[in-house]
C-alpha cells in the first residue's frame, strides 16, 4: 500500500496542474501496447502515424526510455500549473543537462526497442536529448496536437468540478473522488493497490494531474517531481468510445433537439462557454446560443468565476436529465 501523510499545511499547498507531456507519454504508451488500451476510432487514426514517425524520427529512442512501470523524468518535467503548454515542458526538455539525462537513461532505457543497435547509438551519443526532445516535437505536433485543445477543455471542467467539491464537501470527499480505489484514513491518503510504503508530504503539499490518457491512478513520490497523483478527469467517456454502451438519451433529444441535450448532459459539473465549444468540439457561438435558449427555459443558470462565467444545470435542469437514464 502507498500512504501520503498529509497535514493542514499539505492541504494549503496542495495544487492542480495540467501536463501535456505527460499526457503526450502516455499516449505513446498506449500506442506501443504498454498503457490504456486505444478505443478503435483512435487507433485507427494515429497508429498509421505512429509508425511512421517511428521510421522517420527517433521516436523508438523515446519509447526505449519507458518499461512498463515507469519512465524517465526528462520527457515528462514537472507542469507548474493550469497554463502548461507543450512549448514550455518542450524547453525544459531541450534543457536537460547531459549527465542528468544519461543518469535517467541508465535506469529507465528497458523499452522493446532498446536494445535495437541504431537506437542504442543514440542513447550513448552526446546529441541524445536534442535528439529526443526532436522526435518527442514531431509526435506532440502529428499526433496529439489536433486533439489537445478537447483534452485541455476535458481536464480543466475536471479541475472546476474538483475545486466545486473542496468547497462544498472539503478535501478528504474531494481525494476519494478521484478513484475507487482511493481512501482517506486517519489524516493520510491510501492507495491499496500500490506499493510504496508511507510518503511524508512535509507541507509541501500534493500535486494533483487531471489526465484524458491515463487510464488508473499513477503517482510520483520522488525528486525532482513534487509528491503528485495522476488521474482520469471526468468526462472522458465520450473521448474513449465508452459512450457507445451507454444508452441515448432519445426522449430528452426529442424535447430540446441534439445539441442542446448533449450540452444539459455535459454540465454534470459548471463550465464556461470556450470549455463546452472545445470539449464537445462545437463552435463557440452555436454554443453561446443553445446555452442562451436552455438558460432561457429555466433549465441552466449562470454565475461569474473569476474571469469566467460558469454554467450549472438548474433542479429543474437536473430532474430532466435524470429522467434520461
Amino acid at each position: 500500500m502507498l500512504r501520503f501523510e498529509v497535514s493542514v499545511e499539505d492541504l494549503l499547498r496542495s495544487r492542480f496542474a495540467l501536463s501535456p507531456a505527460l499526457d503526450l507519454c502516455l499516449l505513446l504508451r498506449s500506442l506501443v501496447g504498454q498503457g490504456r488500451p486505444l478505443p478503435r476510432a483512435w487507433a485507427s487514426r494515429l497508429l498509421p502515424t505512429f509508425e511512421r514517425l517511428r521510421r522517420e524520427t527517433e521516436l523508438n529512442v523515446v519509447l526505449a526510455l519507458h518499461n512498463p512501470q515507469s519512465g524517465p523524468n526528462f520527457v515528462a518535467p514537472p507542469p507548474r500549473g493550469l497554463n502548461q503548454t507543450w512549448a514550455d515542458d518542450l524547453a525544459v526538455i531541450q534543457a536537460t543537462p547531459l549527465e542528468a539525462a544519461r543518469h535517467e537513461i541508465a535506469a529507465t532505457a528497458t523499452g522493446p526497442s532498446a536494445g535495437d543497435p541504431r537506437v542504442r547509438t543514440v542513447l550513448d551519443s552526446t546529441d541524445v536529448v536534442s535528439s529526443v526532445a526532436e522526435a518527442m516535437d514531431r509526435a506532440w505536433h502529428e499526433l496529439l496536437a489536433a486533439d489537445w485543445p478537447q483534452l485541455r477543455a476535458i481536464c480543466e471542467r475536471d479541475v472546476v468540478h474538483r475545486v466545486g467539491v473542496i468547497g462544498e464537501h472539503g478535501w478528504a470527499t474531494t481525494i476519494e473522488s478521484l478513484h475507487p480505489g482511493i481512501a482517506w484514513r486517519d489524516g493520510g491518503i491510501e492507495i491499496g493497490f500500490f506499493r510504496g510504503g508511507t510518503v511524508r508530504l512535509a507541507g509541501d503539499g500534493l500535486l494533483l494531474i487531471p489526465s484524458a490518457v491515463v487510464g488508473h491512478i499513477a503517482a510520483h513520490t520522488e525528486d525532482p517531481w513534487p509528491r503528485t497523483l495522476v488521474y482520469p478527469a471526468r468526462g472522458t467517456a465520450a473521448l474513449w468510445g465508452e459512450q457507445e454502451t451507454v444508452p441515448q438519451p432519445d426522449a430528452l433529444t426529442a424535447l430540446v433537439g441534439r445539441a442542446r441535450a448533449r450540452l444539459l448532459l455535459a454540465l454534470d459539473a459548471p463550465a464556461s462557454t470556450s470549455h463546452l465549444a472545445r470539449s464537445l468540439t462545437m463552435t463557440p457561438g452555436a454554443v453561446g446560443d443553445h446555452l442562451a435558449i436552455l438558460r432561457g427555459a429555466g433549465l441552466l443558470v449562470r454565475a461569474r468565476s473569476g474571469r469566467s462565467v460558469l454554467y450549472r444545470r438548474t433542479p429543474l435542469g437536473e430532474a430532466l436529465v435524470a429522467g434520461t437514464g
